[in-house]
């Protein structure tokens, strides 16, 4: 499940969906298999891939569960490529770390010191960290040159403000560059006066960078972008982006820079584009993809990885001297772009995050010209689980749209039997849902649901037009498709249509409180961050929200109440409860509470249920499985 109403800047990272939801079912007998629950929620294990030794032969990565209580619970591992001597690490509580030193004897990352993240090394025999700068207001990047002698780091280059546990001013945000010498001397803010850094990529030979600049929110209606070329002493720009873009690189040996942008009216990146080095204007290099590239990076031996979303998969191509192939992808599941040694000039080993509806994420390495899965977190868990079948399916809606979705079906599914129906529009709204293991599908199935995720128009895997078409439609096109899963999977003999559900977050969230001002055939409803009136949310979210449209507000009203959930309060019937982060800067509290009270004014049947301190998920497990309950009692209640 995609929560996000997006970065429009940065794709999703893969290995970051959704691990967040439960429900305990108790069984006979420790050796029987049962549904998917709360106690496999929270004990699920998860692996990630962070770094390659310098000598290519030894893997970093990361393991991740829930747990019962607190902040997602994490681990670091070392294991060799071969698969052996998976050894855990013996690391600091307040580091996380992201690469290692050029020796391979240490590793570098970031050291939470007085709450704010700081430079670090931590060498691998003692464990004891070197805190190797402080900035005034930490950092929020880093990553080391190719000949191992300098660190590049993002971070707010203003002094600390003295009040800030008193007030906070509201202002844009500062991002600029810094780079130090790996023992933390002769540092200096590298082409000062670029304020507002998205992104950074060094050049093979460790002489400059390519950055990645995007207009601040406050201030900018519109939403540019911009490629320079910054070394110690200066900046020579590149290009002007007119949208949003991401994932710089440098590519075709260095010649050129890459970067993934659009042509769209929406900001979410789709395209592979280049631009020479040198400067010029860019060039789109996938001018007619009917996929969307959602990443980049590139080796040092000038192979630039993409990540490509093809439908409900992902897909790793390589980019080289103005070719895009197909190189990896991962057998019924999703592949994403490979992490590499920064050092090495010949070939090494490239290690992958996997992931497919059947096991949970783990690290994986090219096998002759394959990938062979390497780590094996939460195969354990799944052991015990009784999983039921999921798998892409598609449907032509009424008006010839073609779509897509994934369908989950519970275990044991019975062909022919009438089941509870719950459908799952995702966040974005220009995401989409993969075949990877969602465990929020896994967790409804467990409870007896067929789940339906659909693709909507808006999704990104389909290409420009596909994504563009949500552009003042999210009301009535992405509508019409997520209701269109519904006909379909009654069509199909799938869902009982007298037992039918809806539930999403963020953008799905909003899915889901404008269906239920439209159509009354839902008999249970949950809403979780959705927006509900599009009139303020554009201007108060945290992050640009000007793809859903680009007009004035002041110029004409009635286009941004046209769609909002509010202004149709009078027209539910279904039961809705209201699920919201009280420190949500995405989409604001405020947002769930107006649809609630107006929803109450009118003697609606509703429940609103806030999270203290939580942004736009909650962090804490605790949170995330009382999300759980609520849905769980709220479908048991209205959609038994």
């Amino acid at each position: 499940m995609n929560t996000r109403t997006p970065r429009k800047t940065f794709p999703i990272p893969c290995w970051f969906v959704l691990l967040f939801f439960g429900y305990a079912i108790s069984f006979a007998a420790a050796d029987d298999k049962h549904p998917f629950g709360l106690d496999d929620y929270s004990e699920l294990r998860s692996a990630g891939v962070i770094a390659v030794s310098p000598d290519g032969k030894t893997i970093l990565f990361g393991v991740r569960y829930d747990g019962q209580k607190g902040p997602t619970k994490r681990e670091w591992h070392l294991i060799d490529v071969s698969g052996e001597n998976n050894r855990k690490l013996d690391l600091p509580e307040m580091f996380r770390p992201a690469g290692f030193t050029r020796d391979g004897e240490a590793l570098y990352g970031s050291l939470e010191v007085d709450k704010k993240g700081q430079l670090g090394i931590v060498p691998l025999q003692s464990g004891k960290p070197t805190q190797i700068i402080s900035l005034p207001n930490g950092l929020h990047g880093a990553a080391i040159s190719p000949d191992g002698t300098r660190f590049a780091v993002l971070s707010d280059p203003r002094p600390a403000d003295a009040l800030n546990d008193v007030r906070h001013v509201a202002e844009n945000e500062q991002t600029s560059l810094y780079v130090v010498s790996v023992n933390g001397r002769d540092g200096s803010w590298w082409c000062p006066e670029l304020k507002d850094v998205n992104e950074f990529a060094w050049s093979t030979d460790g002489t400059q960078l390519a950055l990645l600049t995007q207009v601040q929110k406050i201030g900018h209606h519109e939403v540019t972008s911009a490629i320079y070329v910054c070394t110690d002493s200066r900046v020579r720009k590149v290009t002007d982006i007119p949208n949003s873009a991401s994932g710089i690189a440098w590519v075709d040996g260095g010649k050129n820079i890459g970067f993934v942008s659009t042509t769209t009216e929406v900001l979410t990146p789709d395209h592979l584009w280049t631009v020479a080095a040198t400067g010029s204007a860019p060039v789109d290099q996938t001018p007619k993809l009917d996929a969307t590239v959602a990443g980049l990076t590139s080796d040092a031996h000038g192979t630039a990885w993409v990540q490509i979303n093809k439908g409900t998969i992902v897909e790793v191509y390589s980019y080289r001297d103005g070719k895009l192939e197909p190189a990896y992808h991962w057998p019924g599941g999703v592949a994403f772009p490979p992490v590499f040694s920064p050092f090495l000039s010949t070939p090494e080993a490239l290690a992958f995050n996997v992931s497919d509806p059947a096991h949970a994420s783990n690290v994986a390495v090219v096998h002759g010209s394959e990938l062979q899965r390497l780590t094996h977190e939460g195969e354990e868990t799944l052991a015990k689980v009784d999983l039921g079948e999921v798998r892409s399916v598609k449907w032509t809606a009424k008006d010839g749209t073609k779509l897509e979705g994934i369908l989950t079906l519970p275990a044991h599914y019975e062909a022919g039997k009438k089941y509870p129906y719950l459908v799952l529009p995702h966040g974005g709204p220009e995401g989409n849902d993969t075949l990877s293991f969602d465990n929020f599908s896994r967790l409804i199935a467990g409870l007896g649901y067929v789940v339906m995720q659909p693709e909507y128009r808006g999704s990104t895997g389909y290409g420009s037009d596909f994504m563009n078409a949500i552009y003042q439609h999210f009301g009535d096109h992405a509508y019409e498709d997520v209701d269109s899963a519904t006909d379909f999977a009654v069509a199909q003999g799938w869902a009982d249509p007298n037992r039918l559900a809806i539930f999403g977050w963020s953008a799905g969230g909003f899915m889901t409180a404008w269906t239920v001002t439209q159509t009354h055939r839902y008999k249970a409803a949950i809403e979780g961050a959705g927006i509900t009136d599009w009139l303020s949310f554009i201007p108060t979210s945290d992050i640009a929200q000007v793809d859903y449209d680009m007009r004035w507000q002041e110029k004409d009203v009635a286009a941004f109440l046209r769609f909002s959930p509010v202004m149709h309060a009078d027209q539910v019937t279904t039961p809705l409860l209201i699920l919201h982060g009280e420190e949500d800067l995405r989409v604001p509290a405020f947002q769930g509470r107006e649809l609630f009270v107006l929803l109450s004014e009118r003697g609606k049947t509703t429940r609103m249920v806030t999270y203290p301190g939580s942004p736009h998920f909650p962090r804490l497990a605790e949170q995330r499985r009382d999300i759980f309950t609520e849905v769980k009692e709220w479908l048991n209640k209205y959609n038994p």
